[in-house]
């Protein structure tokens, strides 16, 4: 194994064991784009991309300000490689803005702020939430397929690590609605005489009759005995 593969196998393992610590999401990623310019020659920056369903562009993971302004490039211009890779293609890779037509609004103001390589990797999130792992340099025609290679396997890790904060937050909102429901059924045993399962009955018939979501149903019983505590 060359000494540059051992590094990079090793930079991996460290990534990996990143993702399976109890951190935040943004700080994995700002490890994820800090790899990325370590271990492939000449980026310069580099940054994470999500687009959510409502078409809000988030950035995330930046080690400096520049990727978060060419994202915002991206979202004024409705074009730019990152939002290609994310939206549409795995890979998305410029050598030259200058010569580049695909985005004939996005590539002179990337000239501008001085960026003149692109190389975006999309991220499989599994959700309705697209994203790019977005790498960005000062010169021309820097990358090959190796480079290709390195930042596809950074993009899974990114990935990984969207998909792991997700199920986070989605486990923590199941148990936020979980004690929701339990205070709401406390609350009808007490003031209607039942027990747990005919509170729980009642709860889901309200939902059923006023097309509600059950949790929303449990907020509003909650909602009731505040109002009464205060009259």
């Amino acid at each position: 194994m060359t000494r540059e593969k051992h590094d990079l196998a090793i930079r991996m393992a460290k990534l990996a064991q990143t993702i399976a610590t109890p951190r935040t999401v943004e700080e994995i990623l700002n490890d994820v784009a800090a790899a990325a310019i370590e271990l492939i020659p000449d980026t310069d920056t580099a940054g994470v991309l999500l687009i959510h369903g409502n078409g809000r562009f988030e950035s995330l993971g930046s080690v400096d300000e520049l990727p978060a302004k060419l994202d915002q490039l991206q979202h004024d211009f409705q074009e730019g490689p990152c939002a290609q890779a994310a939206l549409h293609d795995t890979i998305v890779r410029t050598d030259d803005f200058r010569n580049e037509a695909r985005w004939p609004r996005y590539s002179p103001a990337a000239i501008e702020l001085g960026v003149l390589s692109g190389l975006s990797f999309k991220l499989f999130t599994a959700d309705r939430t697209a994203g790019a792992l977005n790498l960005f340099a000062f010169q021309p025609n820097v990358w090959d397929a190796e480079s290709e290679t390195i930042g596809t396997v950074l993009a899974a890790h990114a990935a990984a690590a969207i998909l792991a904060g997700r199920h986070d937050e989605q486990l923590q909102a199941a148990l936020s609605s979980r004690d929701r429901i339990g205070q709401a059924k406390g609350i009808i045993m007490e003031r209607y005489g039942v027990d747990d399962l005919r509170a729980f009955d009642m709860l889901r018939a309200l939902s059923q009759e006023s097309n509600a979501k059950l949790v929303d149903i449990a907020e509003r019983v909650i909602d009731t005995r505040a109002s009464n505590a205060m009259n």
